[in-house]
Formats: C-alpha cells, structure tokens, sequence
C-alpha cells in the first residue's frame, strides 16, 4: 500500500475511535467540580450558598431540584438538552429547568468552570450543584440523576 493509504486509514481508526469514545460519555453525569473562589486558597469548608446567589435566577430555584442549562446560539444538541429538561422539569414535581446563554454570562460560566455548550447542572433545593453532565443527556440519564438527589 502506499504512504497515502496508511494515512487515510489511520485517520479513519482515530476519528472512529474518538467519535466512539464522545458517544461513550456524553451527556453522563459525573459529580462536581470544585468552585473557584476569588483568593488561590481553596475554601476550608465547603461551598453552601447557593450557586445562583447574586444572579438574576437566584428567586427560581425548584423545590426539589432544578435543572440548570448552559447553552449557546449555535448550539444543535442545546436544542434538544432543552427539550429533553423541560419535559423531565414538566413531570417531575418540585423540579425546576433554567436555561443560561454562556456566551452572555461569561463571569457565571468562568466561575463555575463550564467548558462547552451543552452543559447541565443538577443543583438541589437550596441550589448547591448536586452533579453535571457535559453534552445532551437521554431522558432516562436526567431522571436517574435526579432519583439520587
């Protein structure tokens, strides 16, 4: 073979290895991570205030939980992240879903280390984020999450 077809077949191995690896963990929710605070110390207790204090969504937390979206204009799956949450918001009693454009509330998307659109936050009652996913979840991912609050 030549050098020209080992480069294509390569290319096909690594672009189907990592398509297969994004649809492995994509939209999985998977813990927290850690705010960052305004001084390099870390907190020497744990953050408890609300995650939404000082924003203008602080007033519309779920009683239960609320289903917090990051999103962005140009976004395909944010669409349907935005459908699947507001159906789960809608049967779900006491669940809220918030939707936040990151490209204008750059502060809140630094602050709370979100890397791309979409990206959901489960935050429990009091607004402290309880897990988050990255990509569209599935329905059923969103309602398991949600069952462990």
């Amino acid at each position: 073979m030549s050098t020209g077809a080992w480069i294509v077949i390569i290319a096909v191995v690594v672009a189907l290895g990592f398509g297969l690896y994004r649809a492995a963990v994509d939209g999985r929710f998977r813990g927290t991570h850690r705010l960052r605070a305004a001084s390099p110390e870390p907190p020497a207790t744990p953050v408890s205030e609300s995650l939404l204090a000082d924003t203008e969504w602080a007033g519309k937390l779920g009683e239960r939980a609320t289903l917090l979206q990051f999103s962005s204009a140009f976004c395909a799956p944010c669409r349907t992240t935005r459908h699947v949450l507001a159906d789960v918001a809608a049967r779900a009693d006491g669940v809220t879903h918030i939707e936040v454009d990151a490209e204008h509330h750059l502060d809140l998307v630094r602050r709370l280390g979100i890397l791309r659109t979409p990206t959901t936050l489960i935050l429990d009652r009091t607004g402290r984020e309880h897990t988050r996913a990255s990509g569209a979840p599935r329905r059923n991912q969103v309602e398991a999450a949600l069952s462990a609050l």
